[in-house]
């Protein structure tokens, strides 16, 4: 039998990072009884009432009375193989037009495997040389850092303050670079309720990044997938909506929206990439061709119920999301007052959590270390899961924090969830000292 050394295998499976989302899963999978906040997953009560043969049809009937195909070419379409650009291009296209006021064209999208494969196309394609490095957030999602790391592309952290990224800090990565002889090629941004830190970026910060990404000429990878959950009122544009110079690549998912195992995500990819004789075309045509490599295409049948959810709300995707969004603003809320009762009245020294405004997270800080040890401790002693912060940060920033994810569950078991938190923190941090929550 072949045995393998893994020291000979890729550097990047040795990483930490690459097992956090499998180590999660199988720390639920040891406590089912345990309440979890460990998931960053719609809440299952929408699952409840989808129809995907009705979806179906309706984007069969958009293929045969809007596009003109024959109904025998219809349905065939939904099993061959498909374009690797994706077969909802367009009702993408305009659902973005119409919510966002994104003025992409439909050649500027491509459809992917979620927005995981969306990440790893944009990095493939726009890394060539070992001296380009991508800045992120710090915290980040882990899925860009994972993807970073499997395609051995640099990363530089930059900290996120509760208003978005810190431009200082961004800059004077962009200098550093530069007198290293290296470049930032592109900054890896949240802009709404990011996972998992929760900040929002204001709208002169928004505007302040385009305006530095221009100066120092990096682009701006923008993954939009929590921006559904802002209040009615409080709808801030997207990095792209503001983009004027096509300095951003635009990353979205139907996961949250409509449902995660669908695995349909798109990414707008509207600049102009120019070669001798070639002549210009758009940089979604690069990212295509290096799909056709990774995943050939994305399921014509998945997508073909996606683009019924949206036919069937007039390719809203506002219409589509609004009693998710109203369901999560809720969840929210149950959260955070459940911390201020269940903390915040006794005080507990050293604790303290965010108040996001969005999203599906609250970030809490510990006066201890939180790890995967404590986490163990947690579930099999008090029957409640968490995600440590750790696994989130490049460097040891967030080894005194955890993550709490509300989406998954109802108001009760938020009530239930907090309560055993609070026993938890008070036998397993030394009790409580006197500092405020806040």
């Amino acid at each position: 039998m072949v045995r393998l050394d893994h020291s000979t295998l890729h550097g990047s499976l040795q990483d930490p990072v690459l097992g956090s989302i499998g180590f999660l899963n199988v720390v639920m999978s040891r406590y089912p009884d345990a309440v979890s906040f460990a998931p960053g997953a719609p809440h299952p009560v929408f699952f409840e009432e989808l129809d995907t043969n009705r979806y179906t049809g309706r984007f069969l009937r958009y293929l045969v009375e809007e596009e003109g195909h024959k109904p025998e070419k219809a349905r065939r379409m939904l099993y061959e193989y498909g374009p690797s650009r994706g077969l909802i291009t367009r009702l993408v296209a305009d659902a973005l037009r119409r919510d966002q006021g994104i003025a992409a064209d439909e050649n500027a999208v491509v459809v992917t495997v979620g927005a995981q494969e969306a990440m790893f196309l944009v990095l493939r394609a726009l890394f060539r040389s070992p001296e380009d490095v991508l800045a992120v957030a710090n915290p980040s999602y882990v899925g860009i850092t994972g993807a970073a790391r499997l395609l051995d592309i640099d990363l530089v952290a930059v900290d996120e303050t509760p208003h978005g990224i810190d431009l200082d800090a961004l800059e004077a990565e962009c200098q550093a670079a530069r007198r290293a002889g290296r470049r930032v090629r592109a900054c890896y941004v949240a802009p709404d309720f990011s996972n998992p830190g929760g900040s929002r970026m204001t709208l002169d910060i928004r505007r302040r990044l385009l305006r530095l990404a221009e100066l120092e000429d990096f682009l701006v990878v923008e993954d939009n997938a929590y921006g559904f959950t802002a209040a009615a009122d409080a709808a801030r544009p997207s990095l792209k909506a503001l983009d004027r110079d096509r300095r951003v690549v635009y990353i979205g998912t139907f996961a949250k929206v409509c449902f995660p195992g669908a695995r349909v995500g798109y990414v707008v990819a509207d600049q102009v990439v120019g070669s001798p004789g070639a002549g210009d075309r758009p940089f979604a045509e690069e990212l295509a061709a290096v799909k056709n490599m990774v995943t050939v295409n994305t399921s014509p049948l998945c997508q073909a119920v996606i683009g019924g959810m949206l036919l069937e709300h007039a390719c809203s995707l506002a219409d589509l999301s609004r009693r998710k969004a109203d369901l999560y603003q809720r969840n929210l809320a149950c959260l955070a007052d459940a911390l201020d009762r269940r903390l915040g009245r006794e005080l507990p020294g050293g604790i303290a959590w965010n108040r996001p405004e969005g999203g599906f997270f609250i970030r809490v800080t510990l006066p201890v270390p939180v790890d995967d040890a404590l986490l163990e401790t947690s579930a099999a002693k008090y029957g409640v899961l968490w995600t440590p912060m750790s696994h989130f940060y490049l460097g040891n920033a967030g080894d005194f924090q955890l993550r709490l994810s509300c989406s998954y569950l109802d108001p009760e078991q938020i009530e239930t969830g907090v309560r055993r938190l609070a026993a938890f923190l008070r036998h397993e941090t030394g009790g409580w000292n006197g500092s405020a929550a806040g």
